[in-house]
Protein backbone atom coordinates (compact mmCIF):
# COMPACT_ATOMS: atom_id res chain seq x y z
CA UNK A 1 0.00 0.00 0.00
CA UNK A 2 0.90 4.13 -0.82
CA UNK A 3 1.71 5.48 2.58
CA UNK A 4 -0.21 8.52 2.41
CA UNK A 5 1.38 12.47 3.61
CA UNK A 6 1.77 12.53 6.70
CA UNK A 7 2.77 8.75 7.15
CA UNK A 8 5.01 9.00 4.45
CA UNK A 9 6.84 12.07 5.93
CA UNK A 10 6.86 10.68 9.05
CA UNK A 11 9.05 7.45 7.85
CA UNK A 12 11.27 9.87 6.47
CA UNK A 13 12.03 11.87 9.20
CA UNK A 14 12.67 8.40 11.01
CA UNK A 15 15.26 7.36 9.00
CA UNK A 16 17.14 10.75 9.25
CA UNK A 17 16.28 10.34 12.82
CA UNK A 18 18.39 7.07 12.88
CA UNK A 19 20.96 8.48 11.09
CA UNK A 20 21.35 11.21 13.18
CA UNK A 21 21.13 8.96 16.14
CA UNK A 22 24.09 6.87 15.18
CA UNK A 23 26.21 9.52 13.80
CA UNK A 24 25.86 11.44 17.36
CA UNK A 25 26.66 7.85 18.99
CA UNK A 26 29.63 7.65 17.33
CA UNK A 27 30.87 11.06 18.20
CA UNK A 28 30.42 10.52 21.94
CA UNK A 29 27.56 12.66 22.39
CA UNK A 30 24.77 11.78 25.09
CA UNK A 31 21.68 12.42 23.85
CA UNK A 32 20.41 14.25 20.28
CA UNK A 33 17.57 16.34 19.42
CA UNK A 34 14.13 15.08 18.08
CA UNK A 35 13.67 16.10 14.73
CA UNK A 36 10.13 15.17 14.70
CA UNK A 37 6.99 17.52 12.64
CA UNK A 38 10.54 18.89 11.20
CA UNK A 39 10.55 19.70 7.27
CA UNK A 40 14.03 20.74 6.41
CA UNK A 41 14.80 21.78 2.77
CA UNK A 42 16.33 18.55 1.10
CA UNK A 43 19.48 19.29 -1.52
CA UNK A 44 20.85 16.42 -2.93
CA UNK A 45 23.94 16.29 -5.44
CA UNK A 46 24.25 13.00 -7.38
CA UNK A 47 27.68 13.24 -9.81
CA UNK A 48 28.05 10.47 -12.34
CA UNK A 49 31.08 7.99 -12.54
CA UNK A 50 32.88 9.89 -10.08
CA UNK A 51 34.98 8.00 -7.95
CA UNK A 52 36.60 7.75 -4.08
CA UNK A 53 39.62 9.10 -4.98
CA UNK A 54 38.00 11.97 -7.61
CA UNK A 55 38.58 14.60 -4.44
CA UNK A 56 41.08 16.08 -2.88
CA UNK A 57 39.68 15.92 0.60
CA UNK A 58 40.18 12.21 -0.10
CA UNK A 59 43.17 12.12 -0.92
CA UNK A 60 44.23 13.28 -4.62
CA UNK A 61 47.08 15.69 -4.84
CA UNK A 62 46.21 16.83 -8.79
CA UNK A 63 42.54 18.03 -8.04
CA UNK A 64 41.69 20.36 -6.56
CA UNK A 65 38.41 20.86 -4.90
CA UNK A 66 38.16 23.27 -2.58
CA UNK A 67 34.80 23.46 -2.15
CA UNK A 68 33.59 19.93 -1.74
CA UNK A 69 36.73 19.20 0.69
CA UNK A 70 35.17 22.21 3.22
CA UNK A 71 31.51 20.57 2.68
CA UNK A 72 33.22 17.22 3.31
CA UNK A 73 34.94 19.60 6.88
CA UNK A 74 31.08 20.30 8.05
CA UNK A 75 29.56 17.10 7.07
CA UNK A 76 28.91 13.74 8.72
CA UNK A 77 30.32 11.67 6.19
CA UNK A 78 29.84 7.70 5.80
CA UNK A 79 33.20 6.29 5.32
CA UNK A 80 31.93 2.79 4.08
CA UNK A 81 28.84 3.39 2.03
CA UNK A 82 27.84 1.79 -0.89
CA UNK A 83 26.10 1.89 -4.53
CA UNK A 84 25.90 -0.39 -6.89
CA UNK A 85 28.89 -0.27 -9.82
CA UNK A 86 26.64 1.73 -12.63
CA UNK A 87 24.77 4.33 -12.94
CA UNK A 88 20.67 3.30 -13.11
CA UNK A 89 20.61 0.51 -10.25
CA UNK A 90 21.84 3.72 -7.96
CA UNK A 91 19.08 5.83 -8.95
CA UNK A 92 16.14 3.69 -8.22
CA UNK A 93 17.34 2.63 -4.97
CA UNK A 94 17.63 6.41 -4.28
CA UNK A 95 14.10 7.31 -6.08
CA UNK A 96 12.67 4.13 -4.47
CA UNK A 97 14.72 3.41 -1.39
CA UNK A 98 14.40 -0.46 -2.59
CA UNK A 99 16.76 -3.05 -4.05
CA UNK A 100 17.33 -2.14 -7.89
CA UNK A 101 16.28 -5.91 -9.04
CA UNK A 102 13.04 -5.51 -7.27
CA UNK A 103 12.15 -2.55 -8.78
CA UNK A 104 13.12 -4.06 -12.43
CA UNK A 105 16.69 -2.09 -12.61
CA UNK A 106 19.31 -4.86 -14.15
CA UNK A 107 21.31 -2.16 -16.20
CA UNK A 108 21.43 0.94 -17.90
CA UNK A 109 20.09 0.36 -21.28
CA UNK A 110 17.83 -1.71 -23.63
CA UNK A 111 14.84 -0.89 -20.96
CA UNK A 112 16.30 -2.77 -18.58
CA UNK A 113 16.94 0.81 -16.56
CA UNK A 114 12.76 1.43 -16.61
CA UNK A 115 11.85 1.81 -12.99
CA UNK A 116 8.85 -0.38 -12.55
CA UNK A 117 5.61 2.03 -12.52
CA UNK A 118 3.91 1.00 -9.42
CA UNK A 119 7.25 2.35 -7.16
CA UNK A 120 6.21 4.69 -4.72
CA UNK A 121 8.97 7.12 -4.86
CA UNK A 122 11.06 9.45 -2.83
CA UNK A 123 9.99 12.27 -4.24
CA UNK A 124 6.14 11.13 -4.14
CA UNK A 125 6.40 10.73 -0.88
CA UNK A 126 7.78 14.39 -0.19
CA UNK A 127 5.02 15.94 -2.33
CA UNK A 128 2.54 14.52 -0.14
CA UNK A 129 4.07 15.60 2.67
CA UNK A 130 3.97 19.60 1.39
CA UNK A 131 7.54 19.54 -0.45
CA UNK A 132 8.12 21.05 -4.09
CA UNK A 133 10.28 18.82 -5.72
CA UNK A 134 12.64 19.77 -8.49
CA UNK A 135 15.40 17.55 -10.62
CA UNK A 136 18.06 18.97 -12.98
CA UNK A 137 20.21 17.00 -14.91
CA UNK A 138 19.79 12.80 -15.11
CA UNK A 139 17.47 11.11 -14.82
CA UNK A 140 18.40 7.01 -16.59
CA UNK A 141 15.25 5.49 -15.18
CA UNK A 142 13.34 5.07 -18.31
CA UNK A 143 12.22 7.76 -21.20
CA UNK A 144 8.90 6.44 -22.00
CA UNK A 145 6.37 8.91 -21.16
CA UNK A 146 5.15 7.19 -18.31
CA UNK A 147 8.71 6.41 -16.95
CA UNK A 148 9.43 10.14 -17.36
CA UNK A 149 10.04 12.39 -13.57
CA UNK A 150 7.44 14.17 -14.24
CA UNK A 151 5.20 11.60 -13.38
CA UNK A 152 7.02 10.39 -10.83
CA UNK A 153 6.99 12.85 -8.45
CA UNK A 154 8.80 15.56 -9.84
CA UNK A 155 7.31 18.78 -10.04
CA UNK A 156 9.75 20.43 -12.27
CA UNK A 157 12.40 18.87 -14.41
CA UNK A 158 15.15 19.76 -16.45
CA UNK A 159 16.96 16.79 -18.10
CA UNK A 160 18.56 14.70 -20.78
CA UNK A 161 17.80 11.49 -22.07
CA UNK A 162 18.90 8.46 -21.82
CA UNK A 163 21.80 7.85 -19.36
CA UNK A 164 23.88 10.56 -20.92
CA UNK A 165 24.22 13.40 -23.38
CA UNK A 166 25.33 12.46 -26.66
CA UNK A 167 23.72 8.73 -26.06
CA UNK A 168 21.54 9.76 -29.20
CA UNK A 169 21.03 6.10 -30.39
CA UNK A 170 19.71 5.45 -26.41
CA UNK A 171 17.10 7.91 -26.06
CA UNK A 172 18.38 11.13 -26.18
CA UNK A 173 17.93 14.18 -28.44
CA UNK A 174 20.03 13.87 -31.71
CA UNK A 175 21.50 17.37 -31.75
CA UNK A 176 22.85 16.76 -28.19
CA UNK A 177 25.47 14.25 -30.27
CA UNK A 178 26.84 17.27 -32.43
CA UNK A 179 27.97 19.56 -29.55
CA UNK A 180 28.33 17.29 -26.52
CA UNK A 181 28.12 19.16 -23.10
CA UNK A 182 27.54 22.56 -24.36
CA UNK A 183 24.24 24.02 -25.77
CA UNK A 184 22.35 21.08 -25.26
CA UNK A 185 18.51 20.19 -26.20
CA UNK A 186 16.68 19.27 -22.94
CA UNK A 187 13.25 18.51 -21.74
CA UNK A 188 11.92 21.07 -19.54
CA UNK A 189 9.17 19.86 -17.83
CA UNK A 190 6.67 19.04 -21.75
CA UNK A 191 8.69 21.09 -23.51
CA UNK A 192 12.24 20.68 -25.17
CA UNK A 193 14.22 23.70 -25.91
CA UNK A 194 17.57 24.82 -26.52
CA UNK A 195 20.14 25.40 -23.92
CA UNK A 196 23.29 27.75 -23.66
CA UNK A 197 26.24 26.35 -21.73
CA UNK A 198 28.06 23.91 -20.43
CA UNK A 199 25.90 21.32 -18.96
CA UNK A 200 26.80 21.14 -15.53
CA UNK A 201 26.97 25.25 -14.94
CA UNK A 202 23.71 24.61 -16.72
CA UNK A 203 21.87 22.46 -14.09
CA UNK A 204 23.07 23.93 -11.43
CA UNK A 205 22.07 27.46 -12.23
CA UNK A 206 18.51 26.08 -12.90
CA UNK A 207 18.12 24.35 -9.83
CA UNK A 208 19.59 27.75 -7.95
CA UNK A 209 16.76 29.86 -9.72
CA UNK A 210 14.37 27.30 -8.72
CA UNK A 211 15.68 26.95 -5.51
CA UNK A 212 15.41 30.93 -5.31
CA UNK A 213 11.41 30.58 -6.16
CA UNK A 214 11.12 28.26 -3.29
CA UNK A 215 12.90 29.97 -0.35
CA UNK A 216 10.41 33.31 -1.23
CA UNK A 217 7.46 31.08 -1.15
CA UNK A 218 8.69 29.76 2.06
CA UNK A 219 7.64 26.22 0.47
CA UNK A 220 9.63 23.52 1.55
CA UNK A 221 11.97 21.53 -1.05
CA UNK A 222 13.49 18.75 -2.52
CA UNK A 223 15.98 19.72 -5.26
CA UNK A 224 18.16 16.40 -6.93
CA UNK A 225 20.63 18.38 -8.80
CA UNK A 226 21.83 14.66 -10.58
CA UNK A 227 24.65 15.02 -13.20
CA UNK A 228 25.71 13.51 -15.75
CA UNK A 229 29.65 14.72 -15.15
CA UNK A 230 31.92 13.49 -15.01
CA UNK A 231 31.06 10.43 -17.04
CA UNK A 232 32.29 9.98 -20.73
CA UNK A 233 32.74 11.95 -23.27
CA UNK A 234 35.70 13.65 -21.22
CA UNK A 235 34.98 17.11 -22.12
CA UNK A 236 35.06 20.70 -20.46
CA UNK A 237 35.20 24.70 -20.44
CA UNK A 238 39.01 25.24 -21.46
CA UNK A 239 39.98 27.14 -18.34
CA UNK A 240 39.13 23.88 -16.69
CA UNK A 241 41.18 21.67 -18.70
CA UNK A 242 44.42 23.89 -19.28
CA UNK A 243 45.65 23.14 -15.79
CA UNK A 244 46.07 19.88 -16.36
CA UNK A 245 47.37 19.96 -20.03
CA UNK A 246 49.97 22.29 -18.95
CA UNK A 247 50.98 19.84 -16.27
CA UNK A 248 51.40 17.10 -18.77
CA UNK A 249 48.24 14.77 -18.44
CA UNK A 250 46.06 13.45 -21.51
CA UNK A 251 43.60 15.27 -23.09
CA UNK A 252 41.17 12.41 -21.50
CA UNK A 253 42.46 13.23 -17.97
CA UNK A 254 42.63 16.84 -18.66
CA UNK A 255 38.66 16.53 -19.48
CA UNK A 256 37.40 14.45 -16.66
CA UNK A 257 39.69 16.24 -13.75
CA UNK A 258 38.00 19.52 -15.78
CA UNK A 259 34.77 18.16 -15.01
CA UNK A 260 35.29 17.55 -11.39
CA UNK A 261 37.04 20.99 -10.62
CA UNK A 262 34.09 22.68 -12.51
CA UNK A 263 31.84 20.45 -10.50
CA UNK A 264 33.68 21.91 -7.21
CA UNK A 265 32.99 25.67 -8.53
CA UNK A 266 29.28 25.23 -9.00
CA UNK A 267 29.32 23.44 -5.25
CA UNK A 268 30.82 26.33 -3.89
CA UNK A 269 28.44 28.62 -5.46
CA UNK A 270 25.68 26.24 -4.23
CA UNK A 271 26.28 26.41 -0.17
CA UNK A 272 27.13 30.39 -0.67
CA UNK A 273 23.50 31.22 -2.34
CA UNK A 274 22.48 29.10 0.71
CA UNK A 275 23.81 30.83 2.61
CA UNK A 276 23.49 34.53 1.97
CA UNK A 277 19.56 33.01 1.35
CA UNK A 278 20.27 31.87 4.81
CA UNK A 279 18.73 29.05 4.42
CA UNK A 280 21.39 26.54 5.45
CA UNK A 281 19.95 25.91 9.38
CA UNK A 282 16.89 24.35 8.00
CA UNK A 283 18.77 22.94 4.83
CA UNK A 284 19.62 19.09 4.66
CA UNK A 285 22.80 19.02 1.87
CA UNK A 286 23.94 15.52 0.22
CA UNK A 287 26.63 14.89 -1.74
CA UNK A 288 27.52 11.75 -3.19
CA UNK A 289 28.53 9.60 -6.32
CA UNK A 290 26.80 6.85 -8.48
CA UNK A 291 29.30 4.44 -8.72
CA UNK A 292 32.86 3.90 -8.83
CA UNK A 293 35.51 5.44 -11.08
CA UNK A 294 36.10 5.56 -14.88
CA UNK A 295 39.42 6.39 -17.17
CA UNK A 296 41.55 5.00 -14.14
CA UNK A 297 44.74 5.52 -16.51
CA UNK A 298 45.83 8.28 -18.63
CA UNK A 299 49.52 9.55 -19.34
CA UNK A 300 51.88 12.30 -18.04
CA UNK A 301 54.24 13.61 -20.79
CA UNK A 302 53.82 10.35 -22.72
CA UNK A 303 54.29 8.27 -20.50
CA UNK A 304 51.16 5.94 -19.22
CA UNK A 305 50.31 6.85 -15.18
CA UNK A 306 47.54 5.14 -13.06
CA UNK A 307 45.08 8.03 -11.74
CA UNK A 308 44.43 8.10 -7.54
CA UNK A 309 41.65 5.32 -6.90
CA UNK A 310 41.66 5.92 -3.03
CA UNK A 311 43.97 2.26 -2.62
CA UNK A 312 41.41 0.67 -4.10
CA UNK A 313 40.99 -2.28 -6.98
CA UNK A 314 38.48 -1.63 -9.62
CA UNK A 315 36.09 0.77 -10.37
CA UNK A 316 33.33 1.50 -12.25
CA UNK A 317 31.18 -1.43 -13.74
CA UNK A 318 33.75 -3.61 -11.12
CA UNK A 319 32.62 -6.02 -8.07
CA UNK A 320 35.50 -4.77 -6.53
CA UNK A 321 35.24 -2.24 -3.78
CA UNK A 322 36.31 0.50 -6.28
CA UNK A 323 33.60 -0.08 -7.99
CA UNK A 324 31.08 0.27 -5.36
CA UNK A 325 32.59 2.74 -2.57
CA UNK A 326 32.16 6.11 -2.97
CA UNK A 327 32.12 9.69 -1.00
CA UNK A 328 28.52 10.39 1.29
CA UNK A 329 29.08 13.79 2.93
CA UNK A 330 25.97 15.00 5.20
CA UNK A 331 25.87 18.44 6.39
CA UNK A 332 22.44 20.03 7.75
CA UNK A 333 24.13 22.93 9.96
CA UNK A 334 23.14 22.51 13.78
CA UNK A 335 21.60 19.46 13.58
CA UNK A 336 24.10 17.00 12.02
CA UNK A 337 28.27 17.09 13.47
CA UNK A 338 30.71 18.42 11.43
CA UNK A 339 33.87 16.12 10.73
CA UNK A 340 32.01 13.54 12.21
CA UNK A 341 32.88 9.75 10.48
CA UNK A 342 30.33 7.35 10.57
CA UNK A 343 32.23 3.59 9.67
CA UNK A 344 29.31 2.08 10.30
Amino acid sequence: PKPEGETAVNKIILMINLALTVAIASAGIASAQTLEGSRPNIVFVLTDDQGMGDLSCMGNIVLQTPHIDRLYQQSTRLTDFQVSPTCAPTRSALMSGRPPFKVGVTHTIRQRERMTLDVYTLPQALQSAGYATGLFGKWHLGDEPAYLPQNRGFDEVLMHGAGGIGQTNLGDFPPNKENVYFDNVLLHNDTIVQTKGFCTDLFFQAALNWIKQQTDADDPYFAYIALNAPHAPLVAPDKYTQRFLDLGYDKGTAGRYGMIENIDDNVGLLMQKLDDWKMLDNTLVVFMTDNGATHLSGKLNGERVKHYNFGMNGGKNSPHEGGTHVPAFFRWKGVLGEGVDVDA
